[in-house]
């Protein structure tokens, strides 16, 4: 058994994982990682890199770049024209990000599910009832990044951006461990809820989901970076068209988004919890749009 695995044995063990990424001054240690990813002294940017790469499948075969300048640099990396071929059926959302499928399924009114036996509310998540009441009976899907994936997030389908709401909170870690340990995690932690209008109306809204040292979520159509230190305003007026596959923003580490579209549009056969998904892979196949008469 090399020591890489004896190490990871050690950190997959529950008890031992929760303690180290939770029980811990998790903002404190989320802004340190802020300042500290961002150094550009070589031999610090080298021992972390190779420190990163011996605790995960980091993979930057892929990347646009072949040297970086600082371990945030090598977080948020580009990827090379053509690495994520965009699905462009017009009836296909695609995946935003590169991720692993978690909990998904049909909105049983507005309460959906972090995982298996813990519900959490859509008004809790996306910070009013009116928010909510537009995702009533629809379908979600939770994406979660791991800390070696591609941290930037696309377009799902041709969109217009409404407005963008910020929510603080906590820095919960977003791993399986905590969703088994941590009611409404979702809806304590930091997250930007970013709600888009398709070409056909529908409204489709991203949920991207800060954690522990996540730094801050930047949105490429924002000057100002949604974080710790963020002080408002809490609704962002954002009128911004993006075709399907463009860039939306990234994550300064792993973390999570939730996507929720129509109660008329269905998952794509490839969708299974566990799965790892690539950004511009189908999610969900456009169904047939049925109106409820009004009472």
């Amino acid at each position: 058994m090399t020591m890489r695995t004896a190490l990871m044995n050690v950190f997959h063990q529950e008890d031992i994982n929760f303690l180290l990424t939770n029980r811990i001054p998790r903002r404190l240690v989320t802004r340190f990682m802020g300042w500290f990813s961002k150094i550009e002294q070589p031999l610090v940017r080298d021992a972390s890199i190779a420190l990163w790469r011996a605790f995960s499948d980091l993979d930057l075969s892929e990347a646009r770049k072949t040297s970086f300048t600082s371990v945030h640099d090598c977080f948020t990396r580009e990827l090379r024209e053509g690495a994520r071929p965009i699905d462009r059926d017009p009836g296909v959302v695609a995946s935003p990000c590169d991720a692993i499928v978690g909990a998904h399924g049909r909105i049983a009114g507005t309460e959906l599910l972090q995982i298996k036996g813990f519900p959490y509310s859509l008004h809790d998540l996306l910070g009013g009832p009116h928010r909510a009441e537009s995702h009533r009976d629809g379908l979600y899907i939770t994406l979660r990044l791991t800390s070696s994936m591609y941290h930037r997030f696309h377009a799902p389908h041709d969109c217009s951006v409404e407005r963008v709401t910020y929510i603080s909170g906590d820095t919960w870690n977003v791993n399986p461990i905590a969703l088994r340990r941590i009611e409404k995690l979702f809806c304590k932690n930091e997250r930007a809820v970013i709600e888009a209008r398709l070409g056909n109306g529908d409204l489709m809204t991203l949920v991207p989901v800060a954690a522990i040292l996540v730094a801050c979520i930047r949105l490429n159509r924002l000057k100002t970076p949604l974080g710790l230190a963020y002080r408002g305003p809490n609704v962002i007026p954002c009128a911004a068209n993006y075709q399907k596959g463009d860039e939306m923003g990234w994550f300064e580490h792993g973390s999570t988004i939730v996507l929720l579209v129509p109660r008329w549009w269905a998952f794509a056969e490839n969708v299974q919890s566990g799965q790892i998904i690539r950004t511009g892979e189908p999610l969900f196949h456009q169904g047939n749009r049925v109106v409820r008469p009004s009472s």
